[in-house]
């Protein structure tokens, strides 16, 4: 089957049914549509790219994980609604000559302060307006709390989420995340086949027998890779004030490649060993 909406929600109904599913990622199948596309045509394309010795199939999600994809599709919605009304609120203040610094923060500081002051110009109209937009910010702060503390509750209740919260960088929010995109592992042969659906692998523009390597990739899921390269972020921020081998590591690679580089090679790492500890059920060791 094609991976597509509802997928895998078919491909455990025909498991039960006795058969072997394998999905296939859709930009693979394109590759081997003739002509227009209809049923018939992406049916052959299927059939055609599945007996290809080197094609790469989707796992099947199990209700979890897809439970847990909607939670955290849930707060992503929330987050870009929030992240767009202050875009809005900063833009529409600033139409008025209020300038504010970027960050939510400032919002949450000054809106309040601007509509209790009285000699700042505000019309009636445009402080009934901004007063809706506080509203609603405060609104969406409360639900994002709450997906949050969702999350959280969930993360604790598996055993594989709380296993790899031990990995430096890896809270509850990228644990759950990396579960249910993960799974078991058992879809993957390597670490570094994860972290190369992630995109945290280097792009290649390799011809002739010479190696070019250029950034990461930036394939697959941009939210996963988004987490991991966040968390990565903050686990080599507070480096310094640990040691053991892979704090060793991330100041060595700091100080070689710089903060940045670093974070992506920490958040690559991240991936792999995350992934060796579902698939092979082992914990974190500290070294």
């Amino acid at each position: 089957m094609e991976g597509c909406a509802s997928a895998h929600y078919w491909g455990r109904e025909l498991e039960k049914l006795g058969h072997e599913v394998r999905l296939i990622p859709a930009q693979h199948v394109k590759a081997y549509v003739q002509g227009n596309k209809n049923d018939y045509n992406d049916a052959q394309a299927i059939a055609e790219a599945v007996i290809r010795p080197r094609m790469r199939f989707i796992p099947l999600k199990t209700p979890a994980q897809q439970d847990m994809q909607a939670l955290h599709r849930m707060r992503e919605g929330q987050i870009r609604m929030r992240t767009a009304l202050c875009n809005r609120l900063r833009g529409l203040l600033a139409e008025h000559g209020i300038s504010l610094r970027q960050g939510i923060p400032t919002l949450r500081r000054e809106i309040p302060k601007r509509l209790e002051d009285g000699e700042n110009g505000l019309s009636g109209l445009f402080r009934t307006l901004l007063a809706q937009g506080w509203e609603q910010l405060q609104s969406l702060d409360k639900q994002i709390t709450e997906y949050d503390t969702l999350l959280k509750t969930e993360s604790q209740r598996d055993s594989r989420c709380e296993q790899l919260t031990a990995i430096p960088g890896m809270g509850p929010i990228v644990a759950s995340a990396f579960v249910s995109y993960v799974g078991d592992g058992a879809g993957y042969r390597r670490g570094r086949d994860v972290s190369a659906s992630i995109g945290l692998v280097p792009r290649q523009r390799s011809t002739g027998g010479k190696a070019q390597l250029l950034g990461i990739s930036k394939r697959g899921d941009r939210y996963l890779r988004c987490l991991l390269i966040h968390g990565a972020r903050s686990a080599v921020r507070a480096a310094a004030k640990k040691e053991d081998k892979l704090i060793r590591w991330i100041n060595e690679t700091r100080a070689r490649r710089g903060m940045h580089k670093a974070t992506v090679a920490l958040a690559n790492k991240m991936a792999r060993m995350g992934w060796s500890m579902l698939y092979h059920g082992t914990a974190y060791q500290h070294a």
